[in-house]
């Protein structure tokens, strides 16, 4: 894999046996120094307290967040976003400004709008209509500190709309041309898209660069590079030799311990500033 790649650890899926505000500073025992997240609190509007005492694990384990998500609902029982969803679309919109607060208290300028599942009784372009204007207040919000909103493909949920590039893409396009948004950028899961069936390689060798961040884990059982058949450092290297300038997320589900599970990262390949 290129040397010059930067990989951080998704502290939603790993280190899960710890409390989540604990580690972020067994990331930084095991050698790196950013991390991302899924919406980590339980509401779309945490207390100030709540705030707080997320954005001071992070500070307090000296590591950078890199990531994160806006709230997306019960994502154990299913939800996959807010902000394409008729009777949650007010609960995504208040979101906005404190996911961007944390953002900007953190230095993190990658947020990942999850687009929602299909809804009963909702028509689909009733849904995206709705889904364009979220993101563009979303963009418009991040905009604010120079963030980028991520939309993402994603496997595993038979209602969720978008499942390849292309899928995505189009939606970026359709709130690009009717709103003028341009801070918004695919989120490339190599593990989702390779699940789903989308032509990994053909995506990055065509759009690398709208590509803003990239995940992995591998297929299949979605658990660490080396576990399964993905191409992932093949992958990776031709990102970078692409031009690929952003973050690598570890987004896997560890077979055995989180610690364990960086072993096919040398250690001295972890931290940017190792």
């Amino acid at each position: 894999m290129g040397h010059s790649l930067r990989y951080e650890v998704n502290c939603s899926i790993l280190f899960t046996e710890l409390p989540l505000l604990e580690r972020p500073a067994a990331v930084r025992r095991a050698g790196f120094d950013a991390v991302e997240f899924w919406w980590p609190f339980d509401r779309a509007v945490p207390g100030d307290k709540e705030v707080d005492a997320f954005v001071a694990a992070v500070e307090n384990a000296g590591v950078s967040l890199v990531g994160l998500n806006f709230a997306a609902g019960d994502m154990p029982a299913g939800d996959r976003g807010l902000l394409s969803w008729p009777a949650r679309s007010a609960e995504f919109r208040d979101n906005i400004d404190v996911t961007i607060e944390i953002g900007e208290r953190l230095g993190c300028r990658a947020f990942n709008a999850l687009y929602g599942n299909r809804i009963d009784g909702a028509a689909a372009a009733a849904q995206d209509e709705l889904a364009t204007e979220n993101l563009a207040l979303a963009a418009g919000a991040a905009a604010r500190i120079g963030g980028t909103v991520l939309v993402e493909p994603v496997s595993g949920a038979d209602r969720y709309p978008l499942r390849t590039a292309a899928d995505a893409l189009a939606v970026i396009d359709r709130v690009q041309t009717s709103t003028g948004a341009t801070n918004i950028g695919l989120l490339a899961d190599l593990y989702h898209l390779a699940v789903n069936g989308d032509d990994v390689d053909k995506v990055i060798a065509e759009h690398t660069a709208r590509i803003a961040h990239v995940q992995i884990a591998d297929s299949p059982g979605r658990h660490q590079p080396g576990s399964g058949e993905l191409p992932l450092p093949r992958q990776l290297a031709e990102l970078e030799t692409r031009g690929y300038l952003g973050w690598v997320g570890l987004e896997y589900k560890p077979s055995g311990s989180s610690a364990d599970s960086f072993d096919w990262l040398p250690r001295e390949r972890r931290g940017t500033t190792a």
